[in-house]
């Protein structure tokens, strides 16, 4: 084992970036950073020796940092979409009482059903059957069978591509949160939107290319874990944007600075941030850092004058229903997503509003019909939404998805709700490419698992990733010493689902 004797070794070798020189005992990280004997050094010099044997050159060139950038990216092939647009139905909404109607759950309404393999809640104990206590209609030209809590949307079914066979991996909210957005139920690894804009970039360098549209009141359950960028760099995460009072903070200085005093504060922190940078080269959050400064100089005035919405036509204010105070914080939501993606923002992330408002435990009824609850608050604008990107011709190249985090169970929970179910969940495409009018896939009787063209959550992204013209498995970034991937392919069995497109003859993408 090789041995060093701090005696040995002169004193000003111990300095540090934040320490003075010291005599006293340093860490072998330190050491091995500082002295020309670490075994970093002996390794890299290994390196260089080889590759000179092996080329005949001179020594490879140390490792560089991945290119961290917003600019503009080339997909893998032509992309049928350039953005996505996701409503989060967080809590996870009831499939059986919106999109998936189960005439079985009214025919033995009341009887009991075992369900050996799940861990209910208490007041689902007693596994006694549920009917939906909503009417469903046939809607649109496609006869799409959905709930009359969303009449709305109800009235655009011939633009949606509803999902019935959706399953995922966990009953909890967080865990399959998580698993919703990054594919894995375990935190720490990239969302879809971070993928997406490390993939992409955003097309207007005045705006992020992942924008985070959140009720200003707080956080939903499992808060900026909806958005992370784990461990790809930190400029590809959503960027949280208010739809209330200053759209970003601090973007603009508190005190008023004279002309030009901005530009050349900016000048001088990108000067000695670099300079620090030439001495930590594959830092990312170093390259994160400089670049979000720059970002938020020019968002300055893009942002505001992008997310101000008092110009708007009072057909559009009433497409959204902004004047309505019901509607209205949603709506407003849901038409900055449209004036974001319009912008060339990549991925924008529209939250309803704090908690998990989909989570039906002990208020089917009421937090489903009618106003003021979920449904009525979210319905309007989210078809609002879909007719104003259809309109200006934007829902050809823009994908709106549709979830929650898993569905509900067909018993009842307390009488009054239903309990988690991770085995079934409806979810809606539209736009993007995606077929319209279309249902796929089916659960079985009484909705409790999805039985017939299954798709995981793996598949939703790998096909979500298609339309946007990105192999999943092309898709890599280099951690911990493997390619990681959105879908992980090789553990998931992660496939495009082609049943879904509208034109997919022809397309050798899989």
């Amino acid at each position: 084992m090789l041995k060093l004797d701090s005696r040995s070794i002169p004193h000003s070798t111990f300095r540090t970036p934040h320490s003075p020189v010291s005599t006293s005992t340093v860490s072998r990280r330190a050491l091995l950073q500082l002295s020309g004997c670490g075994f970093g050094s002996l390794a890299l010099s290994f390196l260089e020796q080889s590759a000179r044997a092996s080329v005949g050159g001179p020594a490879a060139s140390p490792p560089q940092l991945p290119s961290i950038s917003l600019r503009t990216k080339d997909p893998h092939f032509a992309p049928r979409a350039k953005a996505v647009i996701m409503l989060t139905a967080d809590g996870g909404a009831s499939q059986m009482d919106l999109l998936d109607p189960k005439p079985d759950l009214t025919k033995f309404d009341g009887k009991q059903h075992s369900f050996k393999l799940e861990t209910l809640q208490p007041g689902s104990e007693a596994h006694t059957l549920l009917a939906s206590p909503f009417k469903f209609y046939r809607r649109g030209q496609c006869g799409m069978e959905m709930s009359e809590v969303i009449p709305h949307l109800g009235r655009v079914a011939d633009e949606l591509c509803v999902v019935r066979s959706v399953h995922t991996g966990h009953n909890n909210h967080l865990e399959s949160i998580v698993m919703l957005v990054t594919g894995h139920v375990f935190p720490g690894r990239p969302t879809m939107g971070a993928w997406i804009s490390y993939a992409l970039g955003s097309e207007n360098q005045n705006l992020p290319a992942y924008v985070v549209l959140r009720d200003p009141a707080g956080y939903t359950g499992g808060s900026s874990l909806w958005w992370s960028a784990g461990w790809l760099p930190s400029l590809y995460r959503g960027t949280e944007v208010s739809s209330q009072g200053a759209p970003i903070q601090y973007l603009r200085a508190a005190q008023p600075q004279p002309a030009g005093a901005q530009r050349k504060n900016l000048d001088f922190l990108a000067a000695v941030n670099r300079l620090h940078q030439a001495k930590h080269p594959l830092a990312s959050e170093l390259e994160t850092r400089i670049q979000n400064y720059e970002l938020a100089a020019r968002m300055q005035l893009e942002a505001a004058r992008l997310l101000d919405v008092s110009t708007e036509s009072s057909a559009t204010r009433k497409l959204y229903g902004l004047d309505d105070p019901v509607t209205g914080k949603y709506g407003l939501r849901c038409l900055l997503a449209r004036k974001l993606v319009e912008a060339g923002v990549r991925f924008v992330q529209v939250f309803p509003r704090p908690t998990t408002p989909w989570d039906s435990h002990h208020n089917l009824v009421s937090g489903h019909r009618s106003l003021p609850n979920i449904g009525g608050a979210t319905d309007l604008p989210t078809a609002g939404l879909l007719r104003d990107l259809k309109q200006r011709g934007l829902l050809e190249s823009t994908i709106v998805f549709w979830s929650g985090e898993f569905g509900r169970l067909p018993i009842s929970q307390n009488a009054k709700g239903r309990d988690h179910n991770r085995n079934a969940m409806s979810i809606i495409l539209a736009g993007g490419g995606f077929k319209s009018g279309h249902v796929h896939g089916a659960t079985d009787s009484i909705g409790y698992k999805a039985v017939e063209n299954r798709v995981s959550v793996a598949d939703l992204h790998a096909t979500i990733l298609h339309q946007l013209g990105l192999d999943h498995d092309g898709l890599t970034f280099h951690h911990a010493g493997r390619d990681e991937t959105l879908t992980d392919s090789s553990v998931t069995g992660a496939s495009v689902v082609k049943e879904l497109l509208a034109n997919p003859a022809g397309d050798n993408h899989s």
